[in-house]
Formats: structure tokens, C-alpha cells, sequence
């Protein structure tokens, strides 16, 4: 019995990961991901590696953007380099510490390495209709 409530508990804080909501980073998923394009959203694509250093540098800064006004309705999709490789590839992605804006189903741009707030913030600035 205990077994079996660990389980579910550990099922049900599992969910709240897989829903990406405005303003805040989430795992990729491709059903939240696909549903965000689908409503038109300004998205947010992280590709990121808990080794990377770069990385490291780029997290804070996307959460400070996350955080402001304009930004409020930003989807925030953080895909792990190495554990999902075949989003990585799906994405023609070659390297972590690379963000993609998206606004709905269309690629604005991406970035690979920047870590300056203002080349983070103008690529994010790109998400927005």
C-alpha cells in the first residue's frame, strides 16, 4: 500500500513538469510545445546540458526575462541536450546553450552561446507578434 502511494505521488509531481505555463520554463514536451504553436504563442526554446557552463550563465537571465510584463505570456520549453536527442535533432540543434524563438509555428530566429542579457532579450523580443 505505502509502495503504491509513493508511486502516485511521485506520478502526479511528475505532471506539473510536462505543462508548460506562460512565464515559466518546463521540460519539452512535444504535446505542450505543439499546442503553444497551434494558440499562436510566443515561445521559447532552451536547448540546455547541466554541464554546460554556458548554460549556467544563460538560466538566470531567461528567468529575469520570464519574469517581466512584456514577456508574461512567454512559453519556456527546456530541452535536455543529452538525454533528448532526438528533440535535439528534430530542431537541427548541434550544440547546448541554444535558444530558439519561436511566435507560434514560426522559427523568428535562434542563438547559440549568447550569454549578454541584451542578445538574449532581443532574441526573446522576436517571440512576440
Amino acid at each position: 500500500m505505502q509502495r503504491r502511494t509513493l508511486l502516485a505521488a511521485s506520478l502526479l509531481a511528475a505532471v506539473p513538469l510536462a505543462i508548460a505555463r506562460a512565464g515559466t520554463q518546463a521540460p519539452f514536451d512535444a504535446g505542450a510545445f505543439a499546442a503553444a504553436q497551434a494558440a499562436g504563442k510566443p515561445i521559447l526554446v532552451f536547448v540546455h546540458a547541466s554541464w554546460c557552463p554556458t548554460c549556467a550563465k544563460q538560466q538566470p537571465i531567461i528567468a529575469d526575462l520570464a519574469k517581466t510584463a512584456d514577456n508574461r505570456d512567454l512559453m519556456i520549453f527546456i530541452v535536455d541536450f543529452d538525454s533528448q536527442k532526438d528533440v535535439v535533432k528534430t530542431f537541427g540543434v548541434r550544440s547546448q546553450s541554444t535558444l530558439i524563438a519561436f511566435h507560434g509555428k514560426t522559427e523568428r530566429d535562434r542563438s547559440t552561446g549568447a550569454t549578454e542579457a541584451a542578445i538574449i532579450a532581443a532574441l526573446v523580443a522576436k517571440t512576440r507578434a
